[in-house]
C-alpha cells in the first residue's frame, strides 16, 4: 500500500469567516487542479489529517465529503482514500505522448435517466456471449424479420418475464415477433412503413421526446395526450389520431402505472375510433413491488404493436429490440425492410448466447435487486429530507416534483456547478411545460456517489424554495 501524501502545504485561517471544512477542501481541491496532487494519489485519513491540523475530525470528514462528492476524491475499501482526477497537461507515471488536452474537472455525477446498470453486467459472461456470436457463420442475405433463433429467445423472454403469449392465433412464436434495433428505430420503422405523412399521432405529454421526433421527421402530426400520475388520459386523446404512442406499464417520465380499468376503455377507444396503439414497454421488466399488469398487447393483440429493448436491462449500444405486432402492421414493416436496411444480427446473436448460457435471467435477476435496493436509497433519502417523489416501485428514476419551471431551471443550474447531471420534465414535453421537476436516474453512477450526490441534491432543492 502506498504512504498517503503530506507533502501538500495546508495552511488554514483560522480568524477567517470561511469555515475551516471548507477553507481544507479549498486547499485540496486546488492542489490536485494545479497537478501538486496526481490521480491515484493516497490521502491522509480523515483521523490523520485532524491530528496533523490539531482541528475536529468532523472539520476534515466535511471536507473529504465534500470533494468526493464533486468527483476529486474516492474511497477504496480497506485501502484509504485517493485523487481520482488529474489535471491538465499532468503526468500519471508513464511516459510522456502527445494526447490532447482533457479538463482537470472531472466527469459529472451523471443522475439523469435513460442510464443503464453497465456495471452490473458479468463480464466473463458478456465476453463469451461475444465470443460464440462471432463463430457463427455470417448471414448471406439480410434476415428482415431478425434471426430464428433470436426470435425464439424473445418470445420466451414475452411469456417467462411479461406473461405474453406471442403466436396464440397458431403460428410459431419465432413468425410472431421481429427484431429490432431498439424502441426508437421500431417508431421510426411504423412511421414510414404504416403511416403516411400528415397522419396525426397522440403522444404522451409529457412523454419519450425521441419517439416525438422521429415522428415528426416522417412528416407526421404529433398531438399531445395528457397524462396523470396513472398515465394517459383517454378521454383526452384527440380526435382524428392514426395512432397512440404510450407507454403504459411505467409511464414515461412520471412513473405510474395505468390501471386496469383505464386499459380497458383505451383498447374500447382504440377499436372505436380505428387507431392503433404503440405499447413501449421500456423497462417492464424492471418491478419491485407486485407482478406488472397484463401488457396492452395481450389485452389487444389486434390493435397494440408491442416494442420492448435490452437498452434498460443490458446496454443501449446492444442495439437489440423486439416488436410483436399485427399481422398487417408486421407485413407493412418487413416489406419496408426488404426495400432499405433490416436489424443488425450481431447483438440478436448476442442476446441468444446469454439466453443459452442462463445469463439472461441471472443478469435480470441481479438487476431487479441492485435497482430496487438503489430506489429504495434514493426515496428514503429524499423521504427523510421531506421531499415527495413521483412515480410506482419500478424502473430506473423517480421524479421529484417541483411548484414551477423557475424552480425546475434553479435546481439544474445549481446541481451543474456542483458537478451534478440532472434532467428536468421541461425537456420531456412537445409544447408548453405542465408538469415541473427533477426526473432522477439511479443507474448512472456507482452507489457510493449517488448516496453522496443526494445529499447535495437535498441541499440544492431545500436552497431553491
Amino acid at each position: 500500500m502506498s504512504e498517503p501524501t503530506t507533502a501538500v502545504p495546508i495552511v488554514i485561517d483560522r480568524e477567517s469567516a470561511v469555515p475551516l471544512a471548507v477553507q481544507l477542501a479549498d486547499i485540496l481541491r486546488r492542489a490536485a487542479t494545479e497537478g501538486r496532487l496526481r490521480a491515484h494519489d493516497r490521502l491522509p485519513s480523515t483521523r490523520m489529517l485532524a491530528r496533523w491540523l490539531s482541528v475536529s475530525r468532523t472539520v476534515t470528514a466535511a471536507a473529504y465529503e465534500q470533494l468526493h462528492a464533486e468527483g476529486w476524491i474516492a474511497g477504496k475499501h480497506g485501502s484509504g482514500t485517493y485523487v481520482t482526477t488529474t489535471p491538465p497537461g499532468g503526468r500519471t507515471g508513464g511516459a510522456q505522448r502527445d494526447l490532447p488536452e482533457r479538463s482537470a474537472r472531472p466527469e459529472p455525477v451523471d443522475l439523469a435517466p435513460g442510464a443503464s446498470w453497465i456495471a452490473g453486467i458479468d463480464r466473463a459472461a458478456w465476453r463469451r456471449a461475444w465470443r460464440a456470436a462471432a463463430d457463427a457463420p455470417p448471414l448471406p442475405r439480410p434476415a428482415p424479420a431478425g434471426i430464428a433463433e433470436y426470435r425464439e429467445v424473445v418470445a420466451e423472454h414475452l411469456l417467462r418475464h411479461r406473461g405474453l403469449t406471442v403466436g396464440a392465433d397458431g403460428r410459431s412464436g419465432e413468425d410472431t415477433v421481429l427484431a429490432t434495433a431498439g424502441t426508437t428505430a421500431a417508431v421510426s420503422e411504423l412511421a414510414v412503413a404504416v403511416l403516411r405523412p400528415g397522419d396525426a399521432v397522440a403522444v404522451e405529454e409529457p412523454g419519450y421526446q425521441r419517439a416525438v421526433q422521429v415522428l415528426r421527421a416522417a412528416g407526421l402530426r404529433v398531438l399531445p395526450a395528457p397524462v396523470d400520475a396513472e398515465g394517459l388520459l383517454v378521454h383526452r386523446i384527440p380526435a382524428g389520431v392514426r395512432a397512440v404512442y404510450c407507454t403504459p406499464a411505467h409511464q414515461y417520465p412520471l412513473g405510474g402505472r395505468m390501471a386496469a380499468a383505464r386499459r380497458i376503455d383505451l383498447v374500447r377507444r382504440a377499436r372505436a375510433d380505428g387507431f392503433f396503439l404503440i405499447e413501449d414497454d421500456y423497462d417492464g421488466e424492471l418491478r419491485y413491488d407486485v407482478a406488472p399488469l397484463p401488457l396492452l398487447a395481450a389485452l389487444a393483440p389486434d390493435v397494440v404493436v408491442h416494442l420492448g429493448t435490452t437498452s434498460k436491462t443490458f446496454t443501449a449500444t446492444l442495439g437489440a429490440g423486439w416488436m410483436v405486432a399485427p399481422p398487417p402492421v408486421a407485413s407493412a414493416v418487413l416489406a419496408h425492410r426488404e426495400r432499405g436496411t433490416s436489424p443488425s444480427p450481431a447483438g440478436q446473436r448476442v442476446l441468444v448466447e446469454l439466453a443459452r448460457h442462463g445469463d439472461l435471467g441471472r443478469h435480470l435477476s441481479k438487476v431487479r435487486r441492485e435497482l430496487s435496493a438503489r430506489r429504495d436509497l434514493v426515496v428514503n433519502t429524499l423521504r427523510a429530507a421531506g421531499i415527495a417523489t413521483l412515480g410506482d416501485d419500478a424502473g430506473a428514476h423517480v421524479v421529484l416534483p417541483l411548484p414551477s419551471a423557475a424552480q425546475e431551471r434553479r435546481v439544474i443550474t445549481q446541481a451543474c456547478r456542483h458537478n451534478l447531471r440532472l434532467a428536468g420534465l421541461a425537456r420531456d414535453h412537445a409544447g408548453r411545460p405542465s408538469w415541473h421537476g427533477i426526473a432522477l436516474g439511479y443507474t448512472g453512477c456507482d452507489r457510493e456517489h449517488l448516496a453522496a450526490a443526494l445529499d447535495v441534491l437535498v441541499e440544492l432543492i431545500r436552497a431553491a424554495d
